[in-house]
């Protein structure tokens, strides 16, 4: 497979972002509040072993351990400091003054492409916003569904193709090399769900635009949370002032008075993991294929 990212690279922005990523990460973690509330889907069931992929500081991981102080919590994070930003004992005070005593956190530093877990082991998996950094979200699903339980519970996110459409378009104008990540469709996120053989997939659509004064304002916002271009075909030499300069000209077209607009779209998808062995394919043919054209787009109030 063509290889899309450089991992390394992926590692090394999010560590250098360990320190900004909390206070910058205002959209991710809008995000990440939307996909918790699937947690209702489980009702009264209450999980052993809850996953957080691409953790980050472990922010997520932390509310779970809030709603299930009992279960066993992992954060796991392809980059190391961003684990050790974690206040894995947030909260624990107040717990305690209920008579609960809760589980630390535990924090594993590893790649969602080959997680360090036993096949069958895991209730509920989360992962927001970090499946947009794999080469292969067929595999990457695989992976989900080897380590969670029959009728284990997955809720994911990660951005789609409208996001960052006039960053892209400006780039495109100064540089014939590519700046802004690809992002699958929905239709291409359902279907991969379906390849791995996940049952019942709900997925949703939502867009947002939030306003800077400016695109180096942007540009320092991504590197704040560690999102930079870590294309494996990016130029390895330094952008350069012209570059900038021509792409910052070509995106003050889309000013308005609220200033520079950066569009996002995202995806967000439950779905439930099914008996350990059941096919995914019969006999080479596909099973299914996930209809997205019905799905409304949600638009949310910009910032």
């Amino acid at each position: 497979m063509t290889r899309i990212f450089d991992a390394a690279h992926v590692r090394r922005a999010f560590s250098r972002a360990s320190t900004t990523y909390t206070a910058a990460a205002a959209l991710q973690r809008d995000i990440e509040a939307q996909l918790l509330e699937s947690l209702d889907y489980l009702d009264d069931r209450v999980p052993g072993v809850v996953l957080d992929v691409g953790s980050g500081p472990a922010h997520a991981a932390l509310a779970m351990r809030a709603r299930w102080p009992k279960a066993r919590i992992v954060a796991l994070d392809l980059a190391l400091p961003m684990l050790r930003q974690a206040p894995v004992g947030a909260g624990a005070g107040m717990l305690a003054k209920l008579g609960l005593q809760p589980r630390p956190v535990d924090r594993v530093c590893a790649d969602l492409r080959a997680l360090p877990l036993a096949d069958n082991s895991v209730d509920v998996l989360v992962s927001n916003l970090c499946l947009q950094w794999v080469d292969d979200l067929s595999a990457a699903f695989a992976g989900f569904r080897r380590v969670l339980k029959p009728d284990g519970l997955l809720l994911v996110s990660t951005f789609g193709p409208q996001s960052l459409i006039e960053l892209r378009e400006a780039f495109g104008h100064a540089d014939d090399t590519p700046h802004v990540s690809p992002f699958v469709s929905i239709g291409e996120f359902g279907d991969a769900l379906m390849r791995a053989g996940f049952r019942n997939p709900v997925l949703d659509r939502d867009v947002t635009v939030h306003w800077h004064p400016d695109m180096a304002s942007l540009m320092r916002e991504q590197r704040a949370i560690g999102a930079t271009n870590a294309l494996a075909t990016r130029r390895r030499s330094m952008t350069g002032r012209a570059r900038f300069a021509a792409a910052a000209a070509h995106y003050e077209q889309f000013r308005t008075p609220q200033g520079l607009p950066a569009s996002w779209e995202w995806i967000t998808a439950m779905a439930w993991s099914p008996a350990h062995g059941a096919p995914i394919r019969d006999g080479g043919e596909e099973l299914a294929r996930f209809d997205a054209s019905a799905i409304p787009v949600r638009r949310r109030g910009g910032t």
